[in-house]
């Protein structure tokens, strides 16, 4: 019977080792391989072509979400299988849009992370029970900010570069008036009271980038 090989990608050791070692009980998975950080991950992701790459989110060099769409950009049949230890909508959604195929946590049972990969190699979805709940909960309860208009997005984003009224009306080519109902439709919508919280939100969401001189 062939074996399910694994690509283990963690920045700790211990990790690894433990993982590594259950692992290798089964009949059925064997590791072929480990990486210490995202870079070296996606270099022996797309040199071993291993069936499950078990990934770690936070790490030196590349990220999880940076790796993942690295190795899925050459070689587009690779199933990721998120492991990690973060539960938030910052991490989970853009790991699963670039491409990953499962989302556990390494609160996880060691049998609950077997069977995760025996079913992103099956071809199914693998989603951590905790995950499943929080992504409902964003279906049910969307964020503030969804319901900002296109050009309600680009005002913030000039807020948060400090740009007064009068700048964004240039910048944008519109009124003075124009612009100041925009940023009160912002703050109304993002249950915010001025100007600096729109922007602490906005920050605080991935909405802008922060300025790397700053």
């Amino acid at each position: 019977m062939s074996k399910i090989r694994v690509l283990l990608v963690d920045d700790h050791e211990m990790v690894r080792l433990g993982l590594k070692s259950f692992l290798n009980l089964q009949a059925d998975i064997e590791v072929i391989a480990e990486a210490s950080d995202g870079q070296e991950g996606v270099e022996k992701a797309l040199e071993l072509h291993p069936d499950i790459i078990v990934m770690d989110l936070v790490m030196p060099q590349l990220s999880g979400v940076d790796a993942t769409l690295e190795i899925l950009k050459e070689w587009k049949e690779a199933a990721v299988l998120i492991l990690t230890s973060y539960l938030d909508n910052e991490k989970i959604y853009p790991v699963l849009k670039a491409g990953a195929k499962g989302y556990m946590l390494k609160t996880s049972s060691a049998e609950e992370i077997v069977r995760a990969i025996r079913k992103v190699y099956q071809g199914e979805l693998a989603i951590e029970t905790e995950v499943e709940k929080k992504m409902e909960h964003q279906k049910r309860h969307p964020a503030l900010h969804e319901d900002l208009t296109a050009r309600e997005k680009e005002i913030l984003t000039l807020l948060a570069k400090g740009y007064d009224n009068q700048r964004i009306a240039d910048e944008s080519f519109i009124s003075l008036k124009t612009v100041k109902t925009h940023v009160s439709n912002i703050l109304s919508k993002l249950a915010v009271s001025d100007r600096t919280q729109a922007v602490v939100y906005a920050f605080q969401h991935g909405l802008v980038a922060q300025d790397p001189e700053s």
